[in-house]
């Protein structure tokens, strides 16, 4: 009898763990297809009836927009300031930009000058408050938590799960900037002006984010891919129109090596005449191991055949800096921008990738945050770490800088 229940039982749990597998496999394949229709990768029946549909909503997100930047301009909806000066990093696309390198330049560049420097994130799809608790905190009238303390600027204090990616990302690479996480950036403002003393703050992906007012606006588009299919979601790609060029300070040119596109330089002029252009180029600086230190130039890939596998926005440049040093990628797998990376998983794609005679695997520093540290792979995994390079208008960069880059400002 005891036997026979036991039998059942794992019966059970096999079961149920084979209906997970698929929900995942199945929520991970609408996912991709999503990001099919919102980028135009792919043309079928499926995905052309879904764009369709997907147009009018299209058009309402435009009219929410307008009226939210109207409600704003007309002083109806206020933005605060906070003590010191704010710079605003944001794009109006969503992912894909090259965003995160950037705000670690810009933040790595004030901080070697002197200034104490807060990151701001929202931390897009970090682990957040319990519902449940948000809701007795609203029932009660309980004042909002305080923000998470990714960096207290010498220690990293959460890890990618509860941070986010890209706020872990930027905590680990830059040792004397404070980094914390809330969607409340307003209230995340004031702390730590308060609580730790900083003087700069650097908003990131803040563009959309109207309650806070920003000194200085940075926008980033990718001159590969500048606007997608110049719909606003959930058709396209666009977070707001490509009208709000206008509100940037300096407009940086993401993606620009070896990439001819004069034309997107005139749309930015006819939108924003006064907008100084800055172009930069993404390049690999070496490979990290996972889960250790041990680093490696990018020529160690040449010859060699490998796996690559990713889940970012755009990752065809991650490919092709691959490709360009070398290697031949026997075996790739892509999954959905910020996809949480199971050990399961991994165990299948990197199988596939040892019978494919695949001696490295290789992905992005961002996917790198996700993998299980139980994981351990049976072939030598590295990231690519990735640095910006100045390709065009280092002195508008450098004025930029500057103009924040002393301890003392009006």
């Amino acid at each position: 009898m005891w036997l026979d229940n036991m039998r059942i039982l794992r019966k059970v749990r096999y079961l149920y763990k084979k209906l997970l597998r698929k929900l995942h496999g199945l929520v991970n394949y609408v996912e991709i297809f999503a990001t099919d229709v919102l980028y135009d990768r792919k043309k079928s029946f499926g995905t052309v009836c879904v764009a369709v549909t997907l147009l009018p909503l299209s058009f309402l997100f435009a009219l929410i927009v307008k009226l939210r930047h109207l409600l704003y301009a007309k002083r109806i909806f206020t933005s605060d300031a906070l003590g010191c000066p704010v710079i605003v990093v944001g794009n109006l696309t969503v992912g894909g930009t090259g965003k995160t390198p950037v705000v670690e330049k810009i933040a790595r560049e004030l901080n070697e000058r002197g200034r104490k420097v807060a990151i701001l994130s929202r931390g897009y799809k970090s682990k957040g408050e319990p519902q449940w608790k948000a809701f007795i905190r609203w029932m009660t009238h309980r004042n909002e938590p305080p923000p998470k303390i990714v960096s207290n600027g010498k220690s990293v204090l959460l890890d990618s799960e509860v941070a986010g990616d890209e706020p872990f990302m930027l905590a680990k690479n830059l040792p004397g900037v404070v980094v914390f996480v809330d969607k409340n950036r307003v209230k995340a403002g004031h702390y730590a002006i308060n609580k730790f003393g900083v003087d700069i703050i650097i908003l990131d992906d803040g563009f959309q984010y109207l309650p806070l007012r920003g000194h200085v606006n940075l926008l980033l588009i990718d001159k590969t891919n500048p606007f997608g299919n110049k719909y606003l979601l959930p058709r396209g790609i666009l977070r707001e129109p490509i009208s709000q060029i206008r509100r940037a300070s300096y407009v940086l040119l993401t993606k620009s090596g070896n990439v001819y596109n004069d034309s997107i330089v005139d749309t930015i002029k006819s939108y924003n005449p006064n907008a100084k252009i800055i172009e930069c180029a993404h390049f690999p600086r070496n490979l990290s191991v996972i889960h250790g230190n041990e680093v490696n130039p990018i020529n160690i890939l040449a010859g060699k055949k490998i796996m690559a596998f990713s889940g970012i926005a755009s990752p065809d440049g991650f490919e092709n800096f691959l490709l360009q040093n070398g290697s031949e990628i026997v075996y790739r797998k892509r999954f959905v921008d910020h996809h949480r990376f199971s050990k399961n998983e991994l165990e299948n794609i990197f199988n596939i990738a040892c019978a494919r005679g695949a001696a490295f695997a290789i992905t992005t520093e961002k996917d790198a945050v996700r993998i299980p540290k139980e994981f351990e792979p049976p072939i030598p995994t590295y990231f690519l770490k990735i640095d910006i390079e100045i390709i065009s208008g280092e002195e508008i960069f450098e004025e930029a800088i500057s103009k924040f880059g002393a301890t003392t400002h009006n």
